[in-house]
């Protein structure tokens, strides 16, 4: 018999910043994406993160906010109020982005850790537009890629503890396009690691 043909994934890197734990009670305030790449049966393919790039900052769904989750985004509430986008059309135009760049491919939402992120874009997805690009479990967390190619426990898994060949020379910024386009890189440097035993990657 022969091999069922794999369709490849478009990995997306995805990045959010919001003013609390939870979606509802609370707002996504920015949403970033880029694409790090395609995965098929033969390996990850890389892409350049800056290529295929998606920012909103989105309107408000609530008045209520945590002070110490809004402050590590930075972002202005009453300014988004006025100014930000209606989750709606933010929310289609980035299905709409997804769509896009995912031509032959089904797209994974990738992040890290994912679980916050996916939490909040897919109920935003749900609520807004009804559907989602990535179905209910296209999401890949890389923090869990990182504890089982390091055969470490989930929870001793930080980035501070990751090999520094493995991480993007990006700073970090809590916006959301720029920390898409710096976990984009961590995403191929992991898909491309071998593991503790393996050898380290070539410096560039």
């Amino acid at each position: 018999m022969p091999a069922r043909r794999v369709k490849p994934s478009r990995c997306i890197s995805v990045d959010i910043e919001a003013d609390g734990p939870i979606p509802g009670p609370y707002s996504m305030l920015s949403l970033g994406a880029a694409v790090a790449g395609t995965q098929d049966a033969d390996g990850f393919t890389p892409a350049d993160p800056e290529e295929h790039t998606f920012y909103r900052e989105l309107r408000p769904i609530s008045a209520d906010f945590v002070p110490e989750a809004l402050a590590v985004s930075g972002l202005d509430r009453d300014r988004l109020a006025a100014e930000g986008t209606e989750p709606a059309v933010a929310l289609a135009e980035f299905s709409a982005w997804v769509r896009a760049v995912s031509v032959g491919a089904q797209p994974v939402m990738c992040g890290y850790p994912a679980s916050y992120d996916w939490t909040f874009l897919y109920w935003y997805l749900i609520r807004f537009t009804g559907e989602s690009p990535f179905g209910h479990s296209g999401c890949l967390d890389m923090k869990t890629l990182y504890a089982t190619k390091a055969g470490l426990p989930l929870r001793a898994v930080a980035k501070g503890t990751m090999p520094r060949h493995l991480l993007s020379r990006r700073r970090h910024t809590h916006h959301a396009l720029d920390d898409a386009i710096e976990q984009a890189e961590l995403l191929a440097n992991l898909l491309a690691w071998p593991g503790p035993g393996g050898a380290a990657p070539a410096p560039d």
